[in-house]
This record gives structure tokens, C-alpha cells and sequence, in this order.
């Protein structure tokens, strides 16, 4: 029986790696003007969104459901561009014991940087499906980002 699973995907973007990682880093408030798929972020504990004792509140769209959870950072490693948030509560508590969101910013020397998301869990029962949905999610998240950082990097060469 395998509860545990990860799910990993690269995709390759515009902006450029330092502020692709600074918006998730200084700027995850502005997440639900950005992308389509987060309805609403709130803050539910604490005062600073970016303070590792902030738990934060979601509604976003997966598969075409909304869904609920909330959030806390886990760990901010500047040097490498990689954050960890542990998702929990609302629909995620339905499926999983545990839930982490990993995303690492890659500079390519030969190319665009890419962006690593990295999913890491464990179902409550084997009944329980991977989270697919995810990957979609922040797919589409990451090039919602992108797409608003190449703009105002466009607009400022203007």
C-alpha cells in the first residue's frame, strides 16, 4: 500500500529567475490579482505575509471545483531559489496527511530559467487519487506570473 507520492514538473519561463523568485518570495499577496485560478488569499495568522508563523488562507480552482486550505512557509532557501509551503486544513485534510508545495527557480546559463514545482504528500487511504490536479494548477499559475513579470518588464524598456 503507497500513501506517499511526488509529482514534479519544469517548465521554462520569460522573466527573469531572480524575479520570478522574488514574487513568491515579497509578493505571494498579489497572487489572486494575477492569476486566474486563485480566487481569493487572505491572511488568517499573523501580520506578514512572507514570516515563516503566517498561515494563510486560499480559494483557488482545480479541475474546475473551488477549493479551500490553508498555508504556511515552511523554508526559504534564498541561495538555491527554493521555498517549501505546507498546505493543510480545509480540502486538503479531506485527502491528505501531508502536503507540500516545492517550488525551485533555476538560472540556465544556455536558456531561459525554469521554474521546479515539486509536490510532495501522503493520502489518507490508498482510495485516494494523486494530485494530477495540481501540476495543471500551477502550470497555469507559473505562466500567469510569467506572463505578468514579462509585461512590466516590457513596459519598463519602454
Amino acid at each position: 500500500m503507497v500513501l506517499f507520492g511526488k509529482l514534479i514538473t519544469e517548465l521554462g519561463i520569460k522573466a527573469p529567475a531572480d524575479k520570478f523568485y522574488n514574487y513568491f518570495l515579497t509578493q505571494l499577496h498579489e497572487m489572486q490579482n494575477h492569476c486566474e485560478r486563485v480566487h481569493h488569499t487572505k491572511l488568517h495568522e499573523g501580520d506578514d505575509w512572507h514570516d515563516t508563523d503566517t498561515v494563510k488562507h486560499w480559494t483557488y480552482v482545480i479541475d474546475g471545483e473551488v477549493h479551500t486550505c490553508y498555508e504556511s512557509i515552511e523554508e526559504v532557501d534564498k541561495q538555491n531559489k527554493k521555498n517549501t509551503w505546507k498546505l493543510f486544513g480545509g480540502d486538503i485534510d479531506k485527502h491528505y496527511k501531508t502536503f507540500k508545495l516545492i517550488l525551485q527557480v533555476i538560472d540556465k546559463a544556455d536558456g531561459p530559467a525554469v521554474v521546479k514545482w515539486t509536490v510532495e504528500y501522503e493520502k489518507i487511504s490508498e482510495d485516494i487519487e494523486p494530485p494530477n490536479g495540481w501540476m495543471d494548477y500551477l502550470s497555469k499559475c507559473t505562466r500567469d506570473v510569467d506572463a505578468h513579470l514579462s509585461k512590466a518588464r516590457a513596459v519598463r524598456k519602454d
